[in-house]
């Protein structure tokens, strides 16, 4: 089994035994144990350590983080990489670089405008006119169907109204039925 140490700068060793000149507070073996030594760490710290990896040979599989959603997280993915330092530990990965002396572009990533453009063109469901379309029927539309219909919550089916009541110019009753719920009708 191997002993880890780790020092100051984040640089992690993998040894047989612990040397004599080694500080015991500094070294791990297990998971468990570099759950202790990361304890009292800040986030930051388990964010650099973990950044050290990603992306360093034979660590091409792990990207960088900005942050961890818990310490947990970081200690069992930090010890999962520290692993393949130990020469018993899972098998490293071969060379991945392209076979020719030329390096291959990263595919760039569209625009904002134009994934925003692309969307737009995409068929999606108009929750304008099915709003419109159920306040259009005789007996009206409900607070909540359209809540139910347009997946919005309730303030914004109230703000949405009354938009189309001073924007659009359209003529909007609204009432409550016998069983006291707001109902939204078109007036004729």
């Amino acid at each position: 089994m191997s002993i880890f140490t780790i020092d100051s700068d984040n640089n992690i060793t993998a040894l047989t035994a612990l040397p004599a000149d080694a500080h015991p507070s500094l070294s791990f073996s297990n998971a468990k144990e570099l759950g202790k030594l990361m304890a009292e760490w800040p986030a930051s710290r388990l964010v650099e350590t973990w950044n050290s990896f990603a992306g360093v040979a034979p660590f091409d599989d792990l990207k960088p983080v900005k942050k961890f959603t818990s310490r947990k997280t970081a200690v069992v993915r930090i010890w999962q990489a520290v692993t393949r330092l130990s020469p018993s530990g899972p098998p490293q990965a071969g060379s991945v670089a392209p076979a020719k002396g030329t390096a291959r572009k990263s595919p760039v990533r569209a625009t904002r405008r134009t994934r925003a453009k692309k969307r737009a063109t995409e068929a999606r469901p108009n929750k304008k006119a099915e709003v419109i379309a159920m306040m259009k029927r005789a007996k009206g539309a409900t607070l909540a169907e359209i809540v139910d219909t347009t997946g919005w919550q309730k303030h914004t089916v109230r703000g949405f109204i009354s938009l189309l009541g001073s924007k659009s110019g359209l003529k909007i009753e609204s009432s409550k039925n016998a069983a006291g719920e707001r109902l939204y009708r078109l007036a004729k």
